[in-house]
């Protein structure tokens, strides 16, 4: 088996390459790719068989790396990450650095400041953003562990990371739209 750092540097060498990996985050199962790379992000949304205009969630590491990537972060959303009880994705107005077909229609872009050890830990190395998008085909039900992973799913990623496969990992994050002007509105609780 494996170690933690030999899994990193194997997924990190498979999203330098554009390829997709299969990885526990801090909430479900996720498939994963470099949030900057808009050829490799279009490999997600066929593996997913999901309408381009359907965005998905980007990772980051740090607050730092959250600030490269919006043009304006709300100081609200500091407090919202600081104090949330579970992991939480806020959307963000304005977003840059990442790959086009990422970011909504709106100019929006829903980012998540990893708390899992792993994610952290593997954006850190790899130094960009990464995709976090739950590993199911397009309405299906969202696995809970991942055993529920389909075959087409597993069979269609590049690399699935080996940690945490016996864990249940039941609920997706909380999803806040955060504008510039203030607005705050709860999309997932």
């Amino acid at each position: 088996m494996s170690t933690f750092h030999e899994e990193i540097n194997t997924a990190v060498t498979v999203l330098q390459e554009g390829g997709l990996i299969l990885y526990p985050t801090d909430t479900v199962w996720g498939i994963g790719c470099d949030a900057t790379n808009e050829a490799a992000v279009e490999k997600i949304y066929a593996l997913k068989q999901r309408a381009s205009t359907k965005t998905m969630i980007c990772l980051v590491a740090n607050d730092f790396m959250l600030e490269q990537h919006v043009a304006k972060v709300p100081d609200l959303a500091f407090d919202i990450i600081d104090l949330a009880s579970k992991p939480t994705t806020i959307v963000y107005e304005s977003p840059k650095g990442v790959a086009k077909n990422l970011i909504a229609a709106d100019n929006t872009l829903a980012i998540r400041v990893a708390t899992d050890k792993f994610c952290q830990q593997l954006i850190q190395k790899f130094k960009k953003p990464i995709v976090s998008t739950s590993a199911n085909l397009a309405g299906a039900p969202t696995p809970t562990s991942y055993k529920e992973i389909s075959t087409e799913i597993l069979k269609g990623v590049d690399y699935i990371v080996n940690l945490d496969r016996d864990k249940e990992k039941s609920a997706p994050s909380s999803i806040i739209l955060l504008k510039n002007n203030g607005t705050v509105k709860v999309i997932r609780e």
